[in-house]
């Protein structure tokens, strides 16, 4: 049951970014589980790229330290997430928050905040046609 108007803004979100990942993203580390939902040309924007995808996270599962190319808009739907992106603060993140990341995000923390319960996000993005919304940080 969608309870909000955040709500209905990140299962659209999180539908345009699923979409996307297949041709946009060799996306899923071991640590996350990403489901693409839609991807869509945006007539407006030539050349742009919109995806939603739903990132899903067993109990202690982490992503990989990662990038973004495009913008990222994120919104957890399910338990409770930790995020860290470019050096700033680690935060928490419960069911129904979110943030966003501009492009060129560095996202050096993505993990499930909890040992035993399970955690999702629904992403939307918004990137190139022929780029990854997600890719590896080169070390």
């Amino acid at each position: 049951m969608i309870r909000s108007p955040l709500h209905r803004v990140a299962l659209c979100a999180g539908l345009v970014l699923a979409a996307a990942l297949p041709a946009a993203a060799h996306a899923h580390d071991a640590g996350d589980s990403v489901h693409a939902i839609m991807q869509q040309a945006v007539p407006e924007a030539p050349g742009k790229l919109a995806v939603v995808a739903t990132v899903d996270y067993a109990p202690g599962q982490v992503s990989e330290p990662h990038k973004h190319l495009g913008s990222v808009f994120a919104v957890v739907s399910k338990g409770e997430v930790l995020s860290q992106v470019n050096g700033g603060p680690l935060r928490r993140y419960r069911a129904g928050e979110g943030w966003y990341e501009p492009p060129g995000s560095r996202h050096q923390v993505s993990r499930n905040a909890s040992a035993t319960e399970p955690a999702q996000l629904v992403v939307f993005g918004l990137t190139d046609e022929h780029q990854p919304l997600k890719s590896p940080i080169d070390q």
